[in-house]
């Protein structure tokens, strides 16, 4: 008797995304402070690099300006945080919206760009924003920032293991909704206009609207997604999300597979331990300072081509190949074992 997850999408996400939970609270329970401060890194860039698999890998927009859209949802929870005296809820809510506000700002001229006329007015984009935060340092902090709080952790579970698991929860909110919206018609739509735009409109699709309607959800989720490093970092500055941010996250969302939101996994944990090991790397030699604060960048580049050439469609395309691969040799192996055994008199 074979156990077989239930044929309706959202369930079967659902029961998923539980299973994951479960996994997920027995490690960070096991877990040092720092180890779940890294845990709950690894949740917010999933976040983010979800949207732009949905934008990129499914819908073929390019970005090179989430970057902006995460410093959005960050300055809009430290302002509320500051100003205010909102629910939690209400907050991360509030920058998600403001991050869709921009991606619809965005979206509507980006419906007339392709190629690397789109990736140009993004990267535009990413790089006009944090000088808004400089000018006017009364109302965004300039180069001190603005802070921001976590709220209390209930009974005697650790700030970072309580901030993880908000992270982690969010994660998994978007990961379901994301999966469950792929495989409706709206999923089919954005495929539909990534493969070929004339088809998709002779076939009754809207075009524009489904673009502007994936960059609206993209920039969404890095909204959430900067809204939690705001809170990860304790402090939100113009510093927390330079132009690197945003052609890194484009790199790891290719190395873990464009399109594919189980390989947005891989991605955001080379996002946050590659820092790790580089700084690992450069106290082991004695590089100097010059050598690493670029040693990540190098390394990043150089896994993203050794990956690429190993395996085209990225970690997670991979990995299937393998299991397949070692699927169909276990099957072949087990036939020519029956067919000897019935074979010998």
């Amino acid at each position: 008797m074979t156990l077989r997850l239930p044929r309706q999408p959202m369930i079967r996400n659902l029961l998923l995304a539980l299973c994951g939970a479960g996994i997920l609270y027995f490690v960070t329970s096991l877990l040092s402070p720092y180890n779940d401060y890294l845990v709950g890194e690894i949740a917010l860039y999933l976040i983010a690099l979800a949207g732009l698999s949905l934008l990129t890998g499914v819908t073929g927009q390019i970005s090179l300006g989430h970057g902006a859209f995460m410093a959005v949802g960050a300055y809009t929870v430290a302002l509320l945080m500051t100003h205010t005296q909102l629910n939690f809820v209400v907050e991360l809510l509030a920058a998600v919206g403001a991050a869709a506000v921009l991606g619809l700002v965005i979206g509507v001229p980006a419906t007339r760009l392709k190629g690397p006329y789109l990736a140009g007015m993004t990267l535009l984009v990413a790089l006009a924003l944090p000088p808004i935060a400089d000018r006017w340092t009364t109302t965004f902090g300039g180069d001190q920032g603005l802070t921001t709080t976590v709220p209390n952790a209930p009974g005697t579970i650790n700030p970072e293991e309580w901030l993880a698991w908000i992270q982690i929860i969010g994660a998994l909110i978007t990961l379901v909704l994301l999966a469950n919206l792929l495989r409706s018609r709206f999923g089919r739509s954005f495929r539909a206009v990534r493969d070929d735009e004339i088809s998709a409109s002779l076939a009754g699709i809207h075009v524009a609207r489904t673009k502007v309607m994936a960059f609206v959800i993209s920039a969404a989720c890095a909204g959430l997604a900067g809204a939690f490093l705001g809170l990860s970092t304790g402090v939100v500055n113009t510093g927390e999300f330079p132009l690197t941010l945003s052609i890194q996250l484009l790199a790891a969302m290719v190395l873990g597979g464009t399109g594919s939101l189980m390989g947005m996994w891989w991605g955001a944990i080379l996002l946050v331990y590659l820092p790790q090991w580089s700084t690992s790397l450069s106290s082991h030699f004695n590089l100097g300072g010059g050598v690493s604060a670029y040693l990540a960048t190098i390394i990043f580049g150089a896994v993203l081509i050794v990956v690429m050439l190993i395996a085209p469609t990225g970690m997670q395309g991979g990995l299937r190949w393998v299991w397949r691969w070692g699927v169909s040799v276990i099957s072949g192996r087990l036939r020519q074992n029956l067919s000897s055994a019935n074979s010998t008199p």
